[in-house]
């Protein structure tokens, strides 16, 4: 039975590991935000924006070219297809509402591929909110257009220059924020990371994508259960919603897909599940990448969404306990990917959701299997990455 523990804690995974400082915001979090999220008032704001403002349900959409070349039924759950272009603005919808009620008047957020920054610009221009983005360095030169797209949302994008100018040190540089501003800020994090209760309230927001998933499936096959659910991980918030309504079914396996970079075992990857071991990043207890003296080990990933050195505790959980099984795709693979489901879908994955769809290599199924790969986000924002390669693939 996979469930959060009144600590915050799957397994041994979770809790809030937290400065001093910040401990009146966690602790006024922990206590509150389920009786504020599932108010009546809270569900049916939450509810009308998602449907009206975001574009919910997402179609799952029959994949016929992808299924006969494997020989399954393939459906892809077209998170794309949000307004934004990915799943992350479930989550920021839900926050923002959150910070409303906790009358936070300034918004910060990190980012990496830029999706969750890019929602959460979004949301703050809605609602009328001061909106600060983290983003790595790096990050900023390979994920342009989002960046210009945040800008044209009215959002201030701070450069992290510290470590390997990514996710990891966007982050660290919103908790430092956050430490410097605790009483009118609000940190909406991206993904299932950070102390507790994020990993769960994110978790929660995202899980529109499996409530769905369950009566689009009944509908195109006269049952709520896949076979098969693929989705990429990085810290996870797209495969934690796309797990969520099924964590207990057990007939149905949870494939998570994390990134190989160049390869596990070439120094340059981002497989937490396979060189990770258990210690402290972000807030957090989980799987993640540090030398035998606890340093980060820094990650590599050709999709900024999934350079991270850790997952979040519900996947380390999963993993571990065998629940999911998790596969890493490397960098090639993952182009790969992308290319082909462009060209026999006429669909442009984000890179992320590519290594979910390389995935399909990688794993045995029946001919009779129903599958779902989440399809996260779109691929306009990897367009400069992808132009690198048209002329290989």
């Amino acid at each position: 039975m996979i469930q959060l523990s009144e600590n915050g804690y799957y397994g041994s995974f979770g809790g809030a590991y937290i400065p001093e400082m910040l401990y009146p915001n966690v602790k006024e979090l922990q206590e509150n935000y389920l009786s504020m999220i599932y108010a009546d008032d809270f569900q049916r704001e939450f509810y009308y924006l998602l449907k009206d403002y975001v574009g919910r349900p997402t179609p799952l959409y029959l994949a016929e070219n992808l299924s006969a070349k494997h020989n399954a039924t393939i459906y892809l759950k077209r998170e794309d297809l949000c307004h934004t272009g990915a799943h992350k603005i479930n989550n920021t919808i839900g926050q923002i509402l959150l910070a409303k009620k906790l009358n936070k008047k300034r918004i910060i957020a990190e980012t990496g591929a830029g999706q969750h920054g890019v929602a959460t610009a979004t949301v703050c221009a809605r609602m009328g909110l001061e909106c600060i983005i983290y983003m790595g360095a790096v990050d900023i030169k390979r994920q342009a257009p989002n960046v210009a797209r945040m800008k044209m949302l009215g959002a201030t994008v701070i450069s992290a220059t510290s470590g390997s100018q990514t996710l990891k040190d966007a982050t660290n540089e919103a908790i430092r924020d956050w430490i410097n501003n605790p009483v009118d800020t609000h940190y909406i994090i991206g993904s299932v990371v950070g102390p507790h209760p994020y990993p769960d309230l994110v978790a929660r927001f995202q899980s529109v994508i499996s409530e769905e998933m369950k009566s689009q499936l009944l509908e195109a096959t006269g049952r709520e259960n896949p076979d098969l659910i693929i989705a990429c991980v990085g810290g996870g918030s797209n495969a934690a919603g796309a797990y969520y309504h099924y964590l207990n079914d057990l007939d149905v396996r949870l494939i998570a897909v994390e990134a190989a970079g160049e390869g596990v075992y070439s120094g340059k990857s981002a497989a937490t599940s396979i060189l990770g071991t258990e210690g402290i990043i972000h807030g957090s207890r989980t799987l993640l990448m540090q030398t035998t003296d606890g340093q980060i080990v820094e990650p590599h990933s050709i999709s900024a969404g999934l350079d991270y050195p850790g997952i979040g505790p519900l996947h380390a959980h999963l993993i571990t306990t065998g629940r999911a099984e998790a596969v890493s795709v490397t960098d090639e693979n993952a182009l790969k990917a992308a290319f082909e489901l462009s060209r026999i879908e006429g669909i442009i994955p984000a890179l992320e959701t590519a290594h979910a769809i390389h995935a399909l290599e990688d794993i045995s199924f029946k001919s009779s299997d129903v599958i779902v790969i989440n399809l996260s986000g779109r691929g306009d924002k990897d367009l400069n990455t992808y132009m690198e390669y048209l002329d290989k693939y």
